[in-house]
């Protein structure tokens, strides 16, 4: 289990951080309020009704944070003893940084897994629940090429463009990430619960909602901020014009996020969305190295400044020192590394994103990389 972090004094626990989440009318920025003021849940619960008052709570709310809900209490703190279950909070190590810089950042996820994922570079990918069978193939394929390259693939679990993108992924052996709507107790449709299970042995599950949330509608885009904001990016696959795949597009734009889109037919009425997302100012997507070409410098920056992310030197392994000795030092296409070194391009992608990321190599212009050490 992810204890509370011991922060302000030591003073915090669990207890109190999930007696604060559970009190009514208590959304993220009343709990951050609460935070800068007191410092800690500890000290908010034990604050005069006055001062609570003031910081916006209701009577209501105060008094839940008096007189808590035991029983809710009991099923989050017993679910986070099971095993690779975690229930962390804002302040803690394991918090991943790029939510942590939202106006309104969840006080405290849940999650199941590896939750180390949620600090590395994560691509969002969505779309549309309904896609075309093209819309599907393609959106596996680009989660399998991405996934291999090194990105982690984050979604939201749902049907169509989500599950295909969580399963591309695991067809590449990489990492992927799904955010929930509901509690981790169940799982949201109920037909994914084998992808939740796939997900959850190599990947992580995560939401904001506590233990036995139904899937309520309006919680589901407070679900996507949560998706674009875990992520460097958005990719949009397919989308209509009327679709939540638009709001988590909006909303990583607003997070100053990148804003991807795969163009489509202009017969397809879910390709409409993207088309508008592109000329509003998206990035049009026509292959997987597009993003990568984007993302590689914004992975390669929130490597450095969480220190989390081993270095890539100065202990390359073989196929690293060769990859780059063939590169020399003048500009180089991916398919003329892929023919000098006999390796795949998937593998020659991976190799390239993580060289970027140790500063070893650089992307140039039109798909070129070139050779920095």
């Amino acid at each position: 289990m992810a204890a509370a972090s011991a922060g302000c004094n030591g003073e915090q626990s669990l207890t109190d951080w999930l007696t604060v989440r559970h009190a009514p009318g208590v959304g993220s920025a009343t709990f951050h309020r609460l935070l800068d003021t007191f410092g800690s849940p500890s000290l908010a619960v034990r604050a005069p009704a006055g001062e609570l008052h003031g910081l916006g709570l209701t009577s209501a709310a105060v008094n839940a944070v008096r007189r808590p809900d035991q029983a809710a209490l009991d099923r989050d703190l017993e679910w986070s003893q099971g095993q690779d279950n975690h229930i962390i909070t804002c302040l803690d190590d394991a918090y991943p940084p790029l939510l942590r810089q939202l106006p309104d950042p969840p006080p405290l996820l849940y999650a199941h897994g590896r939750v180390e994922l949620l600090g590395e570079p994560q691509l969002a990918m969505v779309g549309s629940r309904n896609p075309t069978r093209s819309g599907l193939q393609t959106a596996t394929d680009f989660a399998r090429h991405l996934g291999a390259a090194g990105l982690v693939i984050t979604s939201g679990l749902a049907l169509g463009i989500d599950a295909a993108s969580h399963q591309g992924a695991l067809d590449a052996e990489g990492a992927t990430v799904a955010v929930a709507g509901t509690g981790l107790d169940r799982v949201y449709p109920a037909a994914h619960r084998d992808l939740a299970r796939a997900i959850a042995s190599t990947g992580v599950l995560v939401s904001e909602f506590p233990v036995g949330t139904p899937p309520l509608a309006e919680n589901f885009p407070r679900r996507n901020r949560i998706i674009s904001g875990l992520s460097l990016g958005t990719l949009v696959v397919e989308a209509a014009l009327r679709s939540g795949s638009l709001i988590t597009a909006r909303l990583a734009a607003e997070q100053g996020r990148e804003v991807f889109a795969i163009p489509g037919s202009i017969h397809n009425p879910l390709a409409r969305g993207c088309h508008r997302l592109i000329r509003e100012g998206a990035k049009l997507v026509e292959t997987a190295q597009d993003v990568i070409d984007e993302l590689a410098p914004l992975a390669a920056a929130c490597e450095a400044e969480s220190s989390t992310a081993a270095a890539v030197a100065p202990e390359l392994d073989r196929d690293y020192l060769h990859l780059i000795e063939i590169m020399g030092f003048d500009e180089i296409s991916i398919d003329q590394l892929v023919e000098n070194s006999g390796l795949t391009p998937a593998e020659v992608s991976s190799m390239l994103l993580q060289l970027e990321m140790g500063g070893q190599v650089a992307a140039s212009h039109g798909g070129y990389y070139i050779r920095l050490k």
